[in-house]
């Protein structure tokens, strides 16, 4: 018994001993808690976690490409000219992300870059001069075809409400669009947003005799820039759906049917979507003899057939387009300037508060709105029609050209009425707004797995 006792006080002292030294070294480090090492994670686990969660998606089925809140990368209204902002010549939506934006009360806000008015910028417009850029035709070249003012080039589009900085560079557009492939589809008004893409690029190549511009076939354009392996292509397709020529020299536009050579543009990174300004033709404009739909001809009201195309336009990218790979956009339609709002020698925009009668029917936008919404992919509406509307000055008008291809003479410019293009854009000129808007949406919403 007394040997047990002994061995029981040995064990009792020699855990208060134990106690005593871990009391003393609690005491020595601070009094802090002591911890195994072990049981802790290590200090790059939490990182890692945060890494690994999938990027944010575009929000689907976007109404606006921009409108973006201003906690997450907003546009901000870039200052009057002369004012010094920071940054090259350019302006690139690939700035860092601004300081958010309120209304006043500490509500954060959305910010549609849409919105706004034009600024007269010398400084920092034109992006590029036309004469460096070889293959813009003759259609846009509007100072080359003897237009005298030079104004038209120098206006920046700057956004209201919106709390940040945004700049473009074309080396940066190139940086941005490297080992990407951008294909415009639609009519001549996206043949004029390719041309100036081509050119915004063309212009900030290091060497521009690693550029290649090819024109597949009359409906295929391509621009490379080979170091960049970087590609902007344009195929002609004014409906989106097919319009084929009988032997009878018939036209049929199939409403049911896109081209088959948009199966080409599958696998694209960004797809640009147009159509709007050939649905409006009529009489001897009108491109069309027959309406067809599931194999026989039918009779229907204009508007009708613009609906049920671009449905069908909609539900061929919900079943080609791979929505992780690829951006889809549709680019709304770019307004005319005739009638009551004539842009014959206009050489200044119009105030943003100025009354402008709208020229392309509001029900057929609602179709256009209505399909983008109904999409399982989503697509991300370039809303560039006020902007645009704006821009009276920006037409070539009477310095464009002739049925033959060469520059109007000066017997038709006197005439008008019946020369004056007032559909298509002088560049450099509004196209390349809507392609700085393009790669501010690029930059801004990017899919979860392509990063432009």
């Amino acid at each position: 018994m007394d040997s047990l006792a002994t061995s029981t006080a040995r064990r009792w002292a020699l855990c208060a001993l134990l106690c005593l030294c871990l009391f003393s070294a609690g005491l020595l480090l601070g009094s802090r808690p002591f911890f195994f090492p072990a049981l802790l994670p290590p200090p790059w686990e939490h990182f890692s976690r945060l890494q690994q969660q999938p990027a944010l998606r575009p929000p689907p089925h976007a109404a606006t490409a921009a409108a973006y809140h201003d906690h997450d990368d907003s546009m901000a209204p870039a200052p009057d000219a002369g004012s010094g902002y920071p940054g090259s010549d350019e302006e690139l939506a690939a700035a860092p992300a601004p300081a958010p934006a309120s209304d006043g009360d500490g509500e954060r806000r959305e910010c549609d870059v849409f919105d706004g008015s034009w600024v007269r910028d010398p400084a920092r417009y034109p992006l590029y001069e036309a004469a460096e850029c070889p293959f813009l035709s003759d259609q846009v070249t509007c100072r080359r075809n003897g237009r005298p003012d030079a104004g038209y080039e120098q206006w920046r589009w700057q956004p209201r409400g919106c709390g940040g900085g945004a700049r473009l560079d074309g080396a940066g557009a190139l940086e941005q669009l490297r080992n990407r492939r951008v294909v415009f589809v639609g009519d001549s008004l996206n043949r004029n947003m390719w041309e100036s893409l081509a050119c915004i690029l063309y212009t900030a190549l290091p060497d521009r005799s690693r550029a290649r511009v090819h024109h597949a076939s009359s409906e295929h354009k391509i621009f490379r820039a080979m170091d960049y392996n970087c590609s902007v292509e344009f195929f002609w397709s004014p409906f989106l759906v097919q319009l084929e020529t009988k032997q009878d020299r018939t036209k049929v536009l199939k409403l049911d049917q896109l081209p088959a050579m948009l199966q080409q543009v599958i696998g694209a990174d960004v797809l640009v979507f147009n159509t709007g300004h050939w649905w409006t033709h009529t009489g001897k404009l009108r491109a069309w003899d027959h309406l067809e739909r599931n194999g026989m001809l039918v009779k229907m009201e204009g508007e009708e057939a613009f609906s049920r195309a671009l449905r069908t336009w909609a539900r061929w990218v919900d079943h080609n387009v791979d929505q992780t790979r690829t951006r889809v956009f549709f680019r709304s339609v770019s307004p005319e300037h005739k009638g009551a709002n004539w842009c014959y020698n206009q050489t200044a925009p119009i105030a943003a508060d100025e009354a402008i009668v709208p020229w392309f029917p509001k029900s057929m936008v609602s179709i256009v709105e209505g399909s983008i919404r109904s999409m399982r992919t989503p697509a991300t509406y370039l809303n560039i029609t006020r902007l645009s509307e704006l821009r009276i000055d920006a037409h070539p008008s009477v310095y464009s050209i002739n049925r033959d291809g060469k520059p109007l003479s000066l017997e038709q410019r006197r005439r008008p009425v019946v020369y004056a293009d007032c559909s298509h854009w002088c560049l450099p000129g509004l196209p390349d707004t809507w392609n700085v808007l393009l790669l501010a949406s690029l930059t801004r919403y990017p899919s979860s797995n392509v990063h432009l």
